[in-house]
């Protein structure tokens, strides 16, 4: 199955790892750190213009989405609940 994340980006579910909220970015030390890295090494990735509501953690990329975090739960629950 997959996910869109805004935009044009779609995933493949089984490659989510974690959606968060944006707030997280500035609410954690670790999660900073984990987000430098992330950027450092171009695993980041901003989806579209719009200012970025949530964070999705991937396998392999970390995206920043227009779309909320509660949105994007639904979408990825709605994916393994019918699995």
């Amino acid at each position: 199955m997959y996910i869109h994340l805004g935009g044009e980006k779609v995933i493949r579910s089984s490659e989510l790892i974690a959606i968060f909220d944006i707030t997280i970015e500035k609410s954690s030390k670790l999660t900073k750190q984990y987000l430098a890295h992330a950027h450092q090494h171009k695993h980041a990735e901003m989806i579209g213009e719009e200012e970025a509501k949530s964070i999705v953690v991937t396998k392999s990329k970390v995206y920043y989405s227009p779309i909320s975090s509660t949105t994007l739960k639904k979408r990825a629950n709605s994916f393994t609940a019918g699995a």
